[in-house]
């Protein structure tokens, strides 16, 4: 058994304070210096010899927070680290998995080489936007399931009348998950978009009248989306809708869609920093599943028991 160190990155030194704090350890003493050019040179004030290395760090826009994380693990390789783990609780770039058009970057592929590169032993992530990314490392990769976070909080609400929703096709299997769990019916928004970010059309599929719909899906970026699909399900007669997503990405006008919406509540994961305070959305921790997932992979035990 090696001495366990964890160490944050600027973007999630919250979520690392918490899963911290939860795994009964005080975070390690990192510096992050910039030189005026917005260069980083981040270094550990102490030792990390011979010690398994955690780094927390979210890696979503700007790239900056990538870069940070790879300088991260490069410092703790040279200080003679015996492993260095990075945590990923939001791992970016992981909607650009596949050539889904000619001549465009397979982007969360060569993210996985650059971590690889940088010298990373171990990748912990968590709700990758498709499973098979996994397969784009050749190292261990541990991929916790949101669901470990979210089952528990709707088991609390009444779930009589509910019914699961996947705000397009490619989220199907995830909604299809919690509605297996809990029992109940599914639904599918179909979409088709004219572009990123903008939907051009978008129908259900499947009977919702009268009940208590939730969308399902991994991450919310602008909530165009996921306000869309809403509305629509109201029209088709739902008595109320909410959604979870792990991710809460929440840019351009996401705030404002999402104030605006049918929505009840948007209910998301503190993987990336909620910006903005907002009575229809609640956030909702991974750092205790994080923590218990640090414990398993330190004390050589299954990650498995964490999943539902």
């Amino acid at each position: 058994m090696t001495e366990v160190k964890l160490f944050a990155g600027t973007n999630s030194i919250q979520l690392a304070e918490k899963i911290a704090k939860h795994y009964g350890k005080k975070l390690g003493d990192l510096t992050l210096s910039k030189f005026s050019d917005g260069e980083m040179s981040p270094s550990f004030n102490e030792s990390v010899r011979g010690c398994t290395v955690f780094l927390i760090q979210s890696t979503n826009p700007s790239a900056d927070n990538l870069l940070e994380l790879c300088l991260m693990i490069d410092a703790a390789k040279r200080a003679s680290a015996y492993k260095v783990c990075a945590v990923i609780p939001y791992y970016g770039y992981a909607r650009q998995d596949r050539k889904d058009r000619p001549r465009v970057s397979i982007a969360a592929k060569l993210v996985a080489n650059i971590l690889t590169s940088a010298g990373a032993d171990r990748i912990m992530t968590c709700d990758l936007h498709a499973g098979q990314i996994q397969g784009f490392f050749d190292l261990p990769l541990d991929h916790l399931n949101g669901s470990a976070i979210f089952v528990p909080y709707l088991e609390r609400l009444d779930t009589s009348n509910l019914i699961f929703a996947a705000p397009d096709v490619g989220g199907v299997a995830r909604a299809r998950s919690y509605a297996k769990h809990f029992e109940v019916e599914m639904v599918v928004c179909d979409k088709h978009r004219k572009r990123a970010n903008e939907v051009a059309s978008m129908q259900v599929i499947g009977d919702v009248e009268g009940k208590d719909v939730v969308l399902v899906d991994d991450l919310v970026d602008t909530a165009g989306t996921l306000c869309k699909a809403a509305q629509i399900i109201m029209d088709k007669g739902a008595k109320s809708v909410r959604a979870i997503a792990t991710h809460g990405v929440l840019s351009g006008k996401a705030y404002e869609n999402i104030e605006n919406s049918v929505l009840l509540e948007l209910v998301v994961t503190d993987t990336i920093p909620v910006r903005q305070k907002s009575e229809k959305i609640r956030v909702i921790s991974v750092s205790d599943l994080f923590a218990k997932a640090i414990h398993a992979v330190t004390g050589n035990t299954s990650i498995s028991a964490l999943f539902i």
